[in-house]
């Protein structure tokens, strides 16, 4: 799939000390959830989802968020915190993780089972760190504080980020 808006282009430098906030997924669409948070020189990626093809869509099994923005910046993911255990949620990790197979997942118990079971039978033995609600880490620049919410999937999380920038 093309970029929806070549026309854009990259996106400016960062200012120093700023924050970024980008989706690579999920806006205007129910699946392909996956928003990358720049800031310090560092990433953070909240969910790494897929969608599911439309019934016009034979032959295409998933839709996996565009990662070309993240192709030249592997080294400066801190991890990936996913919220809950949906495959919009965490369904592209496996692909992710054939990009660079040592990027901490973090999750609650429920969800990091439900993927270390996905990730089995893609053959990927990944870096897990399980969090449970109201605990809170710091993830390079990125303090993250976890909340539990109410959905249809059991143990799923909110995460607070605070940066330097906010």
């Amino acid at each position: 799939m093309s970029h929806p808006h070549p026309d854009l282009g990259p996106p400016p430098p960062l200012v120093d000390g700023g924050l970024r906030v980008i989706a690579l997924g999920g806006l205007g669409e129910i699946g392909r959830n996956m928003t990358v948070f720049e800031h310090a020189g560092r990433l953070l990626i909240v969910d790494c989802g897929v969608l599911f093809p439309e019934v016009d869509q034979p032959g295409i099994d998933l839709i996996l968020p565009d990662f070309s923005y993240l192709r030249d910046r592997l080294d400066d993911i801190e991890a990936v915190v996913l919220t809950h255990g949906h495959e919009d949620h965490l369904g592209a990790v496996p692909y992710l993780l054939r990009e660079r197979a040592d990027i901490p997942i973090i999750g609650s118990r429920f969800t990091l089972a439900l993927l270390a079971a996905k990730l089995k039978e893609h053959r990927i033995t990944p870096v897990l760190v399980e969090v449970a609600e109201e605990t809170s880490r710091q993830i390079g620049p990125f303090g993250c504080e976890f909340f539990a919410v109410n959905h249809s999937i059991p143990d799923a999380l909110a995460v607070a980020i605070r940066t330097q920038a906010g």
